[in-house]
């Protein structure tokens, strides 16, 4: 049988809005399936055995805005919706028993899907808690209509944040604790150096009953990694997602703290820089991986093949499950993430977008579904397969709204917008010292 030729694909073709719209309609998709609609939780991934994620709550409520904007629900109906959701978080218990929904206005990581009470002995976190936060402030700021159900809307939001003990969560010194355990107490790992707690310091900084002391702030960044790397100068951290969570909420760009000020840079700028590392580390391969290259990149915390060592071409390579890969020093398994790569549109648009459309190639899920698949590794074999290789079979909640939202930010800005009027958020961010551009 003569072989048909290859239809070549331009991967740099400028993206339209209908395109972006698609991605972002199916990823949302998640949000509306996997909620319970008695209470509101959100599952943590697909597999239906898995428990709720108190992150994954507070993006769906993130998401809200788009879900209405878009056209996708009604405006009263998305109300009352996260009202009931809002109620509900409001009246899980709280207290030092380890049977609860969380202790100190903070939440445990995993909450059983039907009751709500804390599920296999997990940490009270501080982030994931920050993440809830962060979407109920959303909603709070979002949701300004003279309503009953959008004044009870505003009420519930902000009492969910004005509730969280920041000091109780310092333990004592002037860093945030990772959490927290009824069993063993304080996790003993603190927010330090650059990363997604970038957005837990500045809701602390900005809480208007338990704040934290401008000094917390002071010793977070005084931990920062200021790198030359690939010829780029930047504030390093490894995982992708580090440098997109807090931006989500926050439009940094052109907004500067002290570190930024004296480097003549912002976080904004920081993290296009992290993602043009990202694809030099794929381009460079220097562990010789299948596939990686100018269009294939992402390294982030994902799903992974699992704990495995295999030789592969004559090669020994660990393999690893659930993990934060990072680049350009790793860890690093052959795992790609694709939400990570989008979750990176507003930053670099010229580089994601064609990234995008070779995993569109890979036939990884784009259009299907819950949008991307959240991670393969084209060096770890499946048999049964149909790529060939290993492809993770569940999305996750976590993964979804980073798509969602910063699809968002690049499409309208709307997200940033929102943030913008929420007085808590410019609180703290001014707190913290950021000054400059919109703030």
């Amino acid at each position: 049988m003569t072989e048909m030729p290859k239809t070549e694909v331009n991967l740099e073709r400028p993206v339209s809005d209908e395109e972006l719209a698609r991605l972002q309609f199916t990823t949302l998709l998640y949000y509306l399936q996997v909620t319970n609609p008695d209470n509101g939780l959100v599952r943590d991934n697909t597999n239906p055995t898995t428990p709720a994620s108190i992150a994954a709550i507070g993006m769906a409520m993130a998401t809200i805005p788009v879900v209405v904007e878009r056209g996708v629900m009604y405006r009263p109906f998305a109300a009352k919706i996260t009202r009931r959701r809002l109620r509900y978080l409001m009246e899980c218990p709280q207290g030092p028993e380890p049977d609860t929904s969380g202790y100190k206005g903070f939440f445990y990581h995993f909450l059983d899907m039907e009751t709500g009470r804390r599920v296999w002995e997990c940490e009270l976190s501080t982030i994931d808690s920050a993440f809830l936060f962060a979407g109920a402030l959303t909603v709070a700021a979002y949701f300004d209509q003279d309503t009953a159900d959008e004044a009870e809307i505003r009420h519930l939001a902000n009492a969910l944040y004005e509730r969280a003990d920041w000091n109780w969560a310092r333990d004592g010194e002037a860093t945030l604790t990772h959490g927290w355990r009824p069993e063993s107490g304080f996790i003993p790992y603190r927010w330090r150096g650059y990363d997604e707690g970038l957005l837990l310091y500045i809701l602390g900084l900005g809480s208007p009953t338990h704040p934290l002391p401008p000094e917390s702030y002071a010793a977070y960044t005084s931990t920062y990694q200021w790198r030359e790397i690939y010829g780029r100068e930047l504030l390093y951290s490894g995982p992708l997602f580090t440098h997109q969570l807090s931006h989500m909420w926050i439009d940094f760009g052109g907004i500067q703290d002290e570190f930024m000020r004296q480097r003549d840079s912002d976080y904004f700028q920081n993290s296009r820089q992290a993602t043009f590392v990202q694809q030099e580390y794929a381009i460079r391969n220097p562990m010789e991986f299948i596939g990686y290259g100018e269009y294939c990149w992402g390294f982030t915390a994902s799903d992974g093949p699992g704990w495995h060592t295999r030789t592969i071409n004559g090669v020994k390579r660990k393999f690893f499950d659930y993990l934060a890969r990072g680049a350009p020093f790793g860890p690093d398994d052959g795992t790609v993430s694709p939400w990570a790569v989008v979750a990176s549109l507003p930053f670099a648009p010229e580089i994601v977008i064609p990234t995008a459309r070779n995993f569109v190639e890979l036939h990884l899920g784009a259009t299907r579904l819950y949008g991307f698949k959240p991670s393969f590794n084209r060096t770890f074999p499946v048999k049964d397969s149909p790529t060939g290789w290993w492809v993770s079979p569940h999305h996750f909640g976590i993964d979804q709204g980073p798509v969602v939202l910063m699809i968002e930010n690049y499409r309208s800005g709307l997200l940033w917008d929102i943030m913008r009027r929420c007085q808590p958020l410019l609180n703290g961010l001014r707190r913290a010292g950021f000054s400059g551009g919109w703030l």
